[in-house]
Order: structure tokens, then C-alpha cells, then sequence
């Protein structure tokens, strides 16, 4: 098999979102470093590439762990030699409940993991970024559209979703002056084994529960493909990809 054409490193890639992108990469010939929390769902994404299999390095990881995503991109590193591309994506939800019913514990939970594990992540990324030749890269964060318009007993994950796009602008401002461009994708009901939950019903802003529409992941995929097809004086600083008809527009 040909060398990578492009290095990806994506967190969360066991399952959901992230096994979906880093499907779609190792597919496009990048050479992609799979990381998330459990080894054996990690592996089955790589099983799932195929031919594209041998481009795929598993480093299992937990990204709310300063040492551990240190490891994780030193181990990127000794691999492939570079990055191109960082996919940040790993994220948790709570267990829907009233703000007053949130424990501390599920509160940090979601903010250890949804948004310092991303400020670890981009901080390796920008030492590895800066220092490589040709210097620079892409860093993509999976924001949300509840960044915009939450839904109802989501204060963590709305609030750190809000967090999430004030480090987007701060990483694309603080990266310029190194080649790193970095921009957000908001993603609205994309059909993965993570949101076979929405199939029952999902609550509304007025108390209803209604059965969302949702869209294949497979657009999702295209759309970071795109993002990363730019060259780093081009910059998609915010995308919005959802299900046509989901209750997004008009919530509430």
C-alpha cells in the first residue's frame, strides 16, 4: 500500500461520529491514529477499514488525562512521523435531569472530558504542528448545535458545547501565525449506534416527546473530508450539517 497522503489523529473513534470519520479518512488514504477509552471498540473500527487497516494505529486513550494524551501523541508521532489533522471529537453526554438534580460529579465529568480533553488535544497538537516541516496542520472540533439552541436538561453538555466554540476561535486566532487553521463542525441527528435512543422519542422544549428525523453519518464524513481538503490559507470556521427536518430551526 502507498504511503498516507495525509496523517489524522481522531479521539472518539470507537464509536459514533468518530468511527465514522475515522472510517472515511483510512478509506481517503490518510494514515489515521484511532484513540478513545476502550481498546476492543477501538479495534473493531480498525477491522471494519479492511485494506485500509494497515494505515490505522490504535492507541487506546483517555483524553480527560493530561499524561495519558501526552502519550497518545507521542505515539502518533514515533508512528507516522507527523500530523495533519486533528479531529476533535471525543464527548459524553449526561444523563438528561433538571440543572438542580446534576450532580458535581456528572458536571465534571462532562467538562474533563468534552472540553479540557480537547484543550489537551490541541495543545499536543500545536507542539507537534509547529515544530514538523512542512509546519502546520487542521484541527476540526466537534462542537454542536446545542452550542446554539439546547435542549432540555443538557446544562453540561450545552455548556461545555458554548466552551467548546470560544476554543475554536482562540485556537484558529492563536495558530495562525504557526500555519494551524482550526474550525468547528455542528452536527444536528446524525444516525450512529450513539443516537439509536432518538428512535424512541426525543423531549421537546414544550414537554412533547417527538421522533426527530436524522441524516446518514456518511454526510458528515464528506464534510470533514472537504474541511480537510483545504489548504491551510482556507478555513471553513464553522459548519452546520444536520437532518433537514429535525427541530433545529424554530426550537422551542
Amino acid at each position: 500500500m502507498a504511503a498516507p497522503k495525509r496523517i489524522a489523529l481522531v479521539t472518539g473513534a470507537g464509536s459514533g461520529i468518530g468511527k465514522q470519520i475515522a472510517l472515511a479518512l483510512l478509506r481517503d488514504g490518510y494514515g489515521v491514529t484511532l484513540a478513545g477509552r476502550r481498546r476492543e471498540a477501538l479495534e473493531d473500527t480498525v477491522k471494519e477499514a479492511g485494506e485500509f487497516a494497515a494505515q490505522a494505529l490504535v492507541v487506546p486513550t483517555d483524553v480527560s488525562d493530561a499524561a495519558s494524551v501526552q502519550d497518545l501523541f507521542a505515539q502518533a508521532k514515533a508512528h507516522f512521523g507527523r500530523l495533519d489533522f486533528l479531529f476533535n471529537n471525543a464527548g459524553i453526554f449526561a444523563p438528561p435531569m433538571s440543572i438542580e438534580e446534576l450532580s458535581v460529579e456528572q458536571w465534571r465529568s462532562a467538562v474533563d472530558i468534552n472540553l479540557t480533553g480537547v484543550f489537551l488535544c490541541t495543545q499536543q497538537a500545536f507542539h507537534l504542528m509547529k515544530a514538523q516541516t512542512p509546519r502546520g496542520g487542521r484541527i476540526i472540533n466537534n462542537g454542536s448545535i446545542s452550542a446554539h439552541a439546547p435542549r432540555p436538561f443538557s446544562a453540561s453538555y450545552t455548556a461545555t458545547k458554548h466552551a467548546i466554540t470560544g476554543l475554536t476561535k482562540s485556537t484558529s486566532l492563536d495558530g495562525r501565525r504557526y500555519d494551524i487553521a482550526c474550525g468547528q463542525i455542528d452536527i444536528g441527528n446524525a444516525a450512529t449506534d450513539m443516537t439509536v435512543r432518538m428512535q424512541k422519542g426525543t423531549l421537546q422544549a414544550d414537554g412533547s416527546t417527538q421522533v426527530e428525523p436524522t441524516m446518514d453519518a456518511s454526510h458528515v464524513a464528506k464534510a470533514i473530508l472537504y474541511m480537510d481538503s483545504l489548504p491551510l490559507d482556507a478555513n471553513v470556521q464553522f459548519m452546520t450539517v444536520m437532518a433537514t427536518k429535525m427541530p433545529y430551526i424554530g426550537r422551542g
